[in-house]
């Protein structure tokens, strides 16, 4: 059977964090010397499963650290035991006494765990390592060469195969049941000893330190001469005191050539100037002209090959990661072992001509990185302009009004790229208005003469205001809809700019009031509505009883929620029929937000539910700040940054903390319900339009020290009765499933890994915050708290954990960090 166990550095105590993580890597043979950083870091994830036959299968994601393996402490030599460490993500050195071996996204290392050496994680990484045993003949081969040769080429033939089925055993180790894991253990050895048999043993030219000086020199010449639209490997050459020829020999031995490299640098400081808000005023030939090139088409074609957009589009919407997206030719969904700065043909090289390369592409990237990173460092101000406006002692909070228009929504997707709508300081208050993707399942009733909600829902058959499901992929062929529409459902008033916001800082939002977006329709003025769905993607499709089987239905109710006590009635229901939209395709199912529904074409059944008075509790499915990760990020599974969490207690009078994980925190609400049940079941709420009155508030993790606020990486709700700690299968999915979590998450999520870590999140407040024992607090846990299974339909599976206030009567909120102001 399957017996994956998951480790998320966010669920335990700082100061037990350390042992925890190196427990888990002890299982490898290896522990880590970066106390400081994991004790501090709460986004370090492990996943371990170990075979049959005792091999360790861990994916691991966190930040820098050093790991090294347990020589010292072992009882006795390693008999038959091979180290295979695959970068996923991120650059890495191996360290021994004779030499460093740097390694990039996409190579392979085989180690030897009984020798001595250290693997030095440099930046934010995933890896998967495999402690295979029974592999004597491996280590034989590992043992007979340099640790340069035990690095495997991943860029053709038998290497990238082991690098793919490295990827897939990482995407598929949930659902790879333990004794199954010695057949995938023996291809991979089987492969990885032909890799090593096959290493070229000719001595290859090696680079001299003086060509690669002359490479280094070279490259400081070239960039401080970019704007010279007669720039020549000649002139070079002669300002160099070189020949010529020695130059091109020392480009094509980069596997590049001078021209090549001279356009690649000039594209990549105009990127640099085409994101860049403060150079707006300047048109795009101008900038093309500061560079050296002098002629706009030209430079138009180059750019669209390099960067594979035309520089009107990148500057329309330029990448908030300009480190990442200069890496030409990397993509982010599958590593690459190859330079990309420096290689922008995309031909396959053999081992030995890419081990003569790595040398000189190494100072071809290492001089692209320090001349990006010199450009993009902030610069020096003088105290003048580094002084803060002063303000007065205490603020009145400022009030704001968001109406919902086709100007104020995103639909379907989180972005740290998106434009704010609206800026305002701490502690100011914000109304915003909100729109239910449902309600052109009744466009009389929910969108007829509401100004905001035409605008946003208009579609024709040659216009549509607002793109939906902006999560997905730009090759628009793929699911037959609009470049980059993709999965995501919610219509998000925002985002809001939080001035001084910042990573690291905790967004508090207030929830002051909700009330109802009133029906504009001259039938039913003044009246609420909203629908209900039962779906596809709903709990109960594969497990109905009656005729027909797979059937969508749905329910409209009008919600009162002014009378006493409120509540919602049903008015009518109907089952789906397939539904052309105004581009004339046709949804047989509800596999698209916002088709409006033709109701010459449905059987309406009234009379529905007579006897039932739903209780109607007000909330936002959806409330989030913008996630760290660059590009689009599907609006469905709820993560760290909040999201569609489908909490019903998110309503008037609570407290929601996120935790802010870019400038200016971007806010964004949506995804209204007027009721709805814990579980979701059928696969949505009462989804009606409404409107909520908000007060945002900044806490400065400089405020936050020795409070539970402290490193907060996930959301944490706050009624006047309870604390509600929400735990998800993945706690932060894209860190944990890696470039493919997007659709991961809808595959390996589950209802046990949710409980675990609403357990471990509750655990971890009750140690932190009210100082209890990890006894004491399990024993609270078991006898005092209860669990409840948020939502079973948003991929990323919750169940919260509820903490009473009431059990802990002498409990002082005031201790808690003020709020910045």
């Amino acid at each position: 059977m399957t017996d994956l166990k998951r480790f998320s550095a966010s669920a335990i105590p700082a100061e037990l964090r350390q042992p925890a993580w190196n427990e888990i890597l002890s299982r490898l043979g290896l522990a880590s010397d970066a106390a400081s950083s994991i004790r501090n870091d709460d986004s370090g994830h492990m996943a371990l499963s170990v075979s049959a036959r005792d091999s360790v299968f861990v994916q691991l994601t966190a930040t820098p650290q050093i790991l090294s393996p347990i020589v010292a402490k072992a009882t006795q030599p390693l008999q038959g035991t091979v180290l295979v460490l695959a970068l996923l993500d991120g650059t890495a050195q191996v360290l021994d006494a004779d030499q460093t071996v740097k390694l990039r996204s996409g190579d392979i290392m085989l180690l030897d765990p009984s020798q001595s050496w250290r693997l030095a994680l440099q930046t934010r990484f995933r890896i998967m390592l495999i402690k295979l045993e029974s592999s004597s003949f491996l280590l034989r081969l590992v043992r007979s060469g340099r640790q340069e040769a035990n690095r495997i080429s991943t860029q053709q033939g038998i290497g990238a195969l082991c690098l793919n089925m490295l990827q897939s055993l990482t995407e598929q180790l949930p659902h790879v049941d333990n004794n199954e894991l010695p057949a995938l253990e023996v291809t991979l050895a089987e492969l990885l000893v032909a890799c090593l048999s096959h290493k070229q043993s000719a001595a290859n030219e090696e680079a001299t330190d003086v060509q690669l000086a002359h490479l280094r020199r070279v490259c400081r010449t070239v960039d401080s001469r970019l704007d010279d639209p007669d720039l020549n490997i000649e002139k070079i050459a002669a300002q160099e005191g070189l020949s010529a020829r020695y130059l091109q020999k020392l480009f094509k031995n980069s596997g590049t050539t001078f021209s090549e490299y001279l356009k690649s640098r000039r594209i990549q400081h105009c990127c640099i100037d085409l994101a860049n808000p403060a150079l707006a005023q300047f048109s795009i030939a101008q900038l093309c002209y500061r560079w050296g090139f002098n002629d706009a088409a030209n430079f138009s074609r180059t750019f669209s090959q390099f960067m594979g957009m035309s520089p009107k589009s990148y500057r329309a919407s330029p990448p908030q990661d300009l480190h990442e997206q200069l890496r030409r030719g990397c993509p982010q969904t599958k590593p690459s072992a190859r330079s990309p700065v420096t290689d922008p043909q995309s031909f396959l090289q053999d081992d030995d001509i890419q081990k003569r390369r790595r040398p000189f592409q190494e100072v071809l990237d290492d001089h692209a990185k320090y001349a990006l990173s010199l450009r993009l460092a902030p610069k020096r101000v003088s105290d003048i302009d580094n002084t803060a406006p002063a303000q007065t002692v205490a603020q009145s909070p400022r009030q704001y009004y968001l109406p919902v228009s086709d100007k104020t929504v995103h639909w379907g997707y989180f972005s740290n790229a998106i434009k704010p709508v609206l800026t305002i300081r701490s502690g100011d208050i914000v109304t915003i208005e909100t729109l239910s993707q449902h309600a052109s399942d009744d466009c009389e009733r929910m969108i007829d003469g509401d100004a905001g909600a035409q605008s946003v829902f208009h579609w024709t058959g040659t216009t549509k205001n607002v793109d939906r499901r902006g999560a997905g992929p730009m090759d628009a062929t793929i699911f037959g809809r609009g470049a980059g529409e993709g999965f995501g459902v919610h219509i998000c008033t925002g985002p809001v700019y939080v001035t001084d916001a910042e990573p690291g800082d905790v967004l508090e939002i207030r929830i002051l009031d909700i009330q109802p977006r009133l029906s504009c329709s001259p039938e039913h003025q003044g009246k609420h509505f909203g629908s209900n769905a039962a779906t596809w993607w709903g709990f109960q499709y594969d497990d109905l009883l009656t005729e027909p089987k797979k059937r969508e239905v749905v329910t409209v109710y009008e919600v009162h929620q002014h009378t006493h006590p409120p509540h919602a009635k049903a008015i009518y229901n109907f089952r789906w029929t397939p539904q052309t939209d105004p581009y004339g395709i046709v949804h047989p199912t509800i596999d698209y937000p916002g088709i409006p529904v033709d109701h010459s074409t449905i059987d309406k059944q009234f009379g529905i539910l007579d006897k039932a008075v739903i209780p109607v509790r007000p909330h936002f499915g959806v409330m989030a700040v913008a996630p760290r990760e660059t590009g689009m990020v599907d609006s469905i599974p709820p993560s760290y940054f909040g999201g569609n969490m489908d909490n019903w207690r998110a309503g008037k009078g609570t407290k929601l903390f996120l935790p802010v994980a870019t400038q200016g925190a971007l806010f964004s609400v949506g995804d209204p319900h007027a009721s709805q049940g814990d579980s979701e079941l059928c696969g949505t709420a009462i989804e009606c339009s409404l409107t909520g009155v908000f007060q945002l508030v900044l806490h400065k993790q400089r405020d936050l020290k020795g409070s539970y606020m402290d490193g907060l990486n996930h959301p944490f709700l706050e009624t006047p009765d309870e604390w509600v700690l929400q735990g998800m299968s993945f706690s932060d999915y894209q860190a944990e499933l890696g470039p493919n979590a997007q659709t991961q998450v809808y595959k390996n999520s589950s209802m046990e890994a949710a409980m675990r870590d609403a357990f471990r999140k509750a655990r971890h407040y009750l140690m932190k915050e009210h100082q209890l024992s990890e006894d004491e607090a399990i024993s609270l846990i078991s006898v005092a708290v209860d669990f409840g299974i948020t939502q079973v339909v948003d991929g990323n599976l919750g169940v919260h954990a509820i903490i009473r206030k009431a059990i802990f009567p002498d409990y002082d909120p005031d201790h808690l960090p003020k709020a910045h102001s």
